[in-house]
Formats: C-alpha cells, structure tokens, sequence
C-alpha cells in the first residue's frame, strides 16, 4: 500500500520503517525535518508539508504526543484536512482524549474520510521490534482494510469497537502500567534500603508472581541507574491525565490512579524526558 506517516519520534520512525521492511510504499513528515533522516535512509520519501502527505497515499498514519498536537495535524492551517479526498483512512496511533478522537472522527466524516484510532503498548523496544500491541477503534470493515499495515508494525491487533474505544483500551493499559511501575520501583528501592544485591533481587523476584513486563523491562534499568527512554516520563504522565479525565467523567474515582497521576506529574518536572523507570528518583532512589 501507499502510506503517509506523520510523526517520526521515539514510536513513529521505527514504526514506519517496519512499513518500509513489510513492502509498503511510505512517505514521512515530521515537524522537525532532521529526524525523518533514519526513515529517509531506510527508503522513504520525505514529504516537504502536511497537505502533500495528505496525498501520498490511501492510509495517513499519525504519530505525535498529544490531543493538541493531532488536532493541529488534522486540522491546523495547511493541515491534513486541507488536502485529504473522499476514501482515504486516517489511523491516529497516538495516545489522545477519546472524546475528542470521536469529535476529531466526525469532522473526517464529513469530508467522506474515515478515521481509526489505534495507540500502541510496548514502548521503544516493541516499536522497533515490530511487537507492538495496537487497540483499535473505528469501523470494523475500516479497521479490516488497515490490518495489513497494522501486522507490519505490532504481533497482538485488536479490533476494539467504535471511534474512541481503542483510546479508552488504551487508558486501560496505561493505568495498569502506572501502578506496576510504581510497584516496581517502591519494591526496588526496598531492596536498596535494605542493602541487597540489586542484581540477585531482580533475578529471583521477577521469576515469581511479582513477575511483569514492567519488573523484567525497567527493572534492570533501575538497577544500572540507565534513565534513557522507552517511554517518557512526560509521556506517561499525560495518559494518566487522561485517564484520569475518563474516570471523573464516569463519575468515578480510582484512588491508585489519582496517586500514580500526581507522582507522575511531580516526577515530569525534574524527570520529564527521561523513561518512565525514572519514577523511582522521585522516590529517592539517589539518596
């Protein structure tokens, strides 16, 4: 297929080129010209504005940070909207409001567009990895049409319901993720206190029921004081936002999440770009 791909961050440069690698004809825009050079090198075409990639292909995939940000994308001056026809698929892989997904799909609609919402789990590693996990919102025949590229970029592709609903799976996810890596990094820093073997910890504790993605990806990271990113901070924080925003509109409130929401927003302020194993120096890990 003949793809776009906006977006080329941490997730969405090494998403396209698994779409590149998989035979699908791809072109890039990102804000920043300078970081659509590793997808340039592994063949893509780099587009010069958003109305040109808006017409490089049949499906538009958007990557970016925020709810902001992917309405600036669609529908900013000289945005993605100014230049889409009747047919075409826009798929949004961002982390965003899904109330706003649903006003954002309505628009698309309306100009004969149909839009997905599929964000992702499985960080850096499943990015670059192809393993992604993609939760998927939408029409279900819509979804169908895209599922080949969605193959080229993830191993577990999950049809999810209507526009908006792979957002709220999505915040699912990323409330759970929150309370293990806080888990995580409260139990490290036990083992810290306490003068173990960090190493000899990590190895038993993640072979037992304490055991999850979160202990066996970020632990070692904790142990080797290795703050890069897989995911931000900042990143993590804004989910839980609007999680959190989801939960109080369903005249909810979950205590876990309204704690892992203001640690992670302390956290963004000294920790912001670093990955989210960073939790545990707001906790004291350097003390």
């Amino acid at each position: 297929m003949k793809v776009g791909f906006v977006g080329m961050g941490i997730m969405g440069s090494p998403m396209s080129q698994n779409l590149l690698k998989a035979g699908h004809e791809v072109t890039v825009w990102n804000r920043t010209a300078a970081r659509c050079e590793a997808a340039e090198a592994a063949g893509a075409s780099v587009a010069a504005s958003l109305s040109e990639i808006a017409r490089a292909g049949e499906i538009i995939f958007i990557c970016v940070s925020d709810t902001p940000d992917v309405e600036q994308v669609l529908f900013g001056e000289n945005g993605l909207a100014s230049g889409l026809s009747a047919g075409q698929i826009v798929v949004d892989m961002s982390t965003i409001s899904p109330e706003a997904t649903e006003k954002f799909a309505g628009k698309l609609a309306a100009q004969g567009v149909e839009m997905l919402d599929a964000p992702v789990s499985g960080g850096e590693a499943g990015a670059i990895g192809a393993t992604l996990a993609i939760m998927c919102g939408g029409k279900e025949g819509v979804f169908e049409q895209v599922k080949p590229a969605f193959e080229a970029m993830g191993k577990n592709i999950v049809y999810c319901g209507a526009n908006g609903n792979g957002q709220r799976v999505k915040a699912v996810n990323q409330v759970i993720c929150a309370l293990n890596i806080l888990a995580c990094s409260e139990g490290m820093l036990l083992a810290k206190r306490a003068g173990l073997d960090l190493e000899t910890v990590h190895k038993v504790v993640s072979s037992g029921a304490a055991g999850s993605w979160m202990l066996t990806n970020l632990g070692p990271k904790m142990v080797a004081d290795d703050w890069a990113p897989g995911f931000m901070v900042k990143l993590q924080a804004k989910d839980l936002r609007i999680a959190l925003n989801s939960i109080h509109s369903l005249g909810e409130n979950f205590e876990g999440t309204e704690l892992t929401t203001r640690l992670f927003n302390e956290a963004e302020q000294d920790y912001g770009d670093d990955g989210t194993q960073a939790l545990v120096r707001l906790l004291g890990w350097e003390k």
